[in-house]
């Protein structure tokens, strides 16, 4: 009986970090909303563990905890997908601010060194070593 308060305070908790605003506008209500459904079905599988048997029955599932590995594994797939496209995304997006950076700098440079006033006629620079 006391795991049951436990594995709910526990999935309570988590929720709570999940849903906590973050101070992005990434999470969308009906992500929320979803996580909310998600914490009410967990609470209620642990409260009530013969519904999910049932409702393993009720698909063709021998028994309950198959019916909830077999969801975890769909997750788990869902999320690696996901993480893998939001990788992909993100190097993206890094390769693309890594060459600004560097064409900007390129020009920077560039700028520089055609107006530097210590330029002799040679095109040589008053405090270069190699000169």
């Amino acid at each position: 009986m006391w795991i049951q308060f436990l594995l709910i305070a526990a999935i309570v908790a988590i929720g709570y970090f999940f849903m906590r605003r973050t101070g992005a506008d990434s999470h969308l209500a009906l992500r929320r909303i979803g996580f909310v459904l998600f914490i009410i079905a967990a609470v209620l599988a642990v409260l009530f563990p013969q519904w999910l048997t049932w409702l393993a029955n009720l698909i063709g599932v021998g028994r309950g905890t198959d019916l909830l590995l077999y969801a975890l594994i769909i997750v788990f797939l869902v999320f690696v997908f996901t993480q893998f496209r939001r990788n992909v995304s993100l190097q993206r997006q890094l390769t693309l601010l890594s060459r600004r950076i560097a064409i900007l700098d390129a020009r920077e440079r560039e700028r520089a060194e055609s107006a530097s006033p210590d330029d002799d006629a040679d095109g040589a620079r008053a405090d270069d070593p190699r000169a």
